[in-house]
């Protein structure tokens, strides 16, 4: 029997197996793997908590977190790094240097884009617009107005990523600071209504610039008893958005939660805790202009 009919035979008997099917060896190159990684409320934890700590013991720290980063890099050609909020407030780091060694070591693990928590602006609007300044990755405020502050021109309300077949818009949304935050540091910042923007950005990046993926970083908190704004209410109500990578209540979600918004499409809402113990994942695939999420691998913990 000549080579290529031991090949063919030995590929039909595996396939009768389940294991694999030939035709999809060949259609599997039309495939498109975007890998989503992202944080929330890290407040300035640079260093692992103690090994005696109750809770975390030895769990946590920026070197462990690069590490795995740099792993599924390694592994996935197409990635997005995001934060949701917080990356400030928390640990001495933050007491002595202002901010500016965290940012640091977002600048050294390549975050792409991070959008504003309450806590970013807990030394003052002028020393988030010093540390602003030494940001590389995108600084995304869409419904916090900073025309009349030291932020002016150190944000964008979204972003365009492209990455193979995937064109991603990432826009931000903040908490309202007012009766959270002291007003005087966060000064003549002005909050808009999360919803509404969100609405528009999304379908603006959606249908003017042609996004196949829109993502959006919200510090709003995942849900509440009463009527305040959360990322569950912004799901519903959202249908264009097709993930929400939340932050503020840390909450630790096992998967996303699938929502079905009013329009009856699906947006998937998660969100990895605090302290940057957790390391989030959102694998996404396209294949014909179809999108599928991978929701199964969703954080590991550092």
């Amino acid at each position: 029997m000549s080579n290529r009919r031991k090949f063919i035979k030995q590929i039909a008997g595996i396939s009768a197996l389940g294991i694999v099917n030939p035709t999809n060896l060949i259609a599997a190159n039309d495939t498109e793997h975007l890998c989503i990684m992202h944080t929330n409320d890290v407040h300035s934890h640079i260093e692992p908590f103690p090994l005696n700590h109750k809770k975390y013991p030895g769990m946590g720290g920026a070197a462990k977190r690069a590490k795995l980063i740099t792993k599924i890099r390694s592994e996935v050609t197409h990635t997005l790094l995001l934060d949701a909020g917080d990356m400030f407030q928390g640990t001495p780091y933050f007491n002595y240097y202002g901010g500016e060694i965290e940012f640091k070591l977002m600048n050294a693990m390549k975050y792409d884009a991070a959008t504003i928590g309450n806590h970013d602006f807990d030394n003052g609007i002028d020393g988030l617009a010093k540390q602003a300044k030494n940001a590389n990755f995108k600084l995304l405020s869409a419904n916090y107005n900073f025309d009349q502050t030291p932020m002016n021109g150190l944000t964008k309300p979204y972003h365009i990523f492209n990455k193979g077949k995937f064109k991603i818009g990432v826009f931000g949304l903040g908490i309202e600071l007012n009766g959270l935050v002291d007003p005087k540091m966060y000064g003549k910042t002005v909050y808009n209504d999360p919803i509404k923007i969100a609405k528009k950005l999304s379908d603006y990046l959606k249908n003017t610039k042609g996004c196949n993926l829109i993502i959006c970083l919200s510090h709003l908190g995942l849900k509440y008893s009463t009527n305040q704004v959360s990322d569950l209410v912004l799901a519903e109500q959202c249908s264009e958005v097709d993930i929400v990578l939340g932050g503020h209540t840390h909450s630790f979600l096992e998967k996303p939660i699938k929502i079905e918004s009013n329009t009856g499409k699906f947006t998937y809402v998660t969100q990895v805790g605090w302290a940057g113990i957790n390391l989030g994942r959102v694998d996404v695939y396209i294949k014909n202009n179809v999108k599928s999420l991978k929701v199964n691998a969703v954080s590991q913990r550092i």
